[in-house]
């Protein structure tokens, strides 16, 4: 599945785009990773290429389709979305939760089916999440509770998953297990991957591809050792770091240099 914007234009005042005029093309069965500072439209590019956005100009494509145009169940389920901070109903059970992630599924003639039974026991076989799946999601600790909503995703069956800063308020263990997580559903099932990241390190160790943004616009594209340079560090994020090789995985590794007092 192919996934593209072409002079893309998205924003939330009549008059002011957050995302300029950009065109990207997702990398099909790979992990992709977009970073940039603060407000920089990383989110409202995602929600662009989730067609949760109308456009004020160009278009996005889904299999050169206009996903503008697209019935929205059809993009349920070819395209799933996480968005940050997501808020589960009050009392809802993993299981029940993952369940969710069937409804585009659902026709007036076709209601739950063995089929839909089986997508959900795999989601959370898949996140690890199986033993869970009866507890409530609010007694889960922040790394499953991530787990539980990347279920839900699967269970959709999408082959493009979209998720917005899915390691946010993660401590570094719990961060690296969804990252773990995400790069095996993708190397063992054949995902496309897009997330909205802030650590570069974790960016650049994770993501296959990484797009830099800043001022709504893309500034840099490609492999994490072509984007995370000196030079980007400096223009995107204003910092000034040396840029080396992790000796542990050979991808970029930022050392910002310390600041006079």
């Amino acid at each position: 599945m192919t996934l593209s914007a072409h002079d893309l234009g998205l924003g939330y005042a009549a008059g002011h785009l957050v995302v300029d005029r950009q065109s990207v093309t997702i990398p099909p069965g790979r992990i992709t990773a977009v970073v940039g500072p603060n407000a920089c439209g990383k989110s409202t590019l995602l929600r662009g290429l989730a067609g949760l956005m109308r456009p004020a100009g160009g278009q996005v494509l889904l299999d050169g389709s206009d996903i503008a145009r697209l019935p929205a169940v059809e993009v349920a389920t070819r395209i799933g979305v996480l968005p940050q901070q997501p808020t589960a109903p009050d009392g809802i059970t993993v299981a029940d939760l993952a369940g969710r992630g069937r409804h585009p599924h659902q026709r007036w003639f076709r209601q739950w089916s063995c089929d839909d039974e089986a997508a959900v026991a795999d989601a959370l076989a898949a996140t690890g999440m199986l033993e869970h799946a009866d507890r409530p999601v609010a007694e889960l600790s922040g790394g499953q509770r991530q787990r539980a909503w990347i279920a839900l995703v699967l269970a959709q069956g999408p082959q493009t998953m979209l998720l917005d800063e899915p390691t946010t308020f993660l401590d570094l263990a719990h961060q690296l297990d969804v990252l773990e997580l995400l790069r095996t559903v993708n190397a063992g099932r054949g995902r496309t991957v897009v997330m909205v990241l802030h650590d570069l390190e974790l960016a650049g160790r994770y993501a296959h591809h990484l797009i830099a943004m800043r001022e709504g616009r893309i500034v840099a594209e490609g492999g994490p050792s072509e984007v995370v340079t000196e030079e980007m560090v400096s223009s995107v994020f204003g910092v000034d770091a040396l840029v080396r090789p992790d000796p542990l995985t050979g991808t970029p590794l930022v050392l910002p240099r310390p600041r006079a007092v």
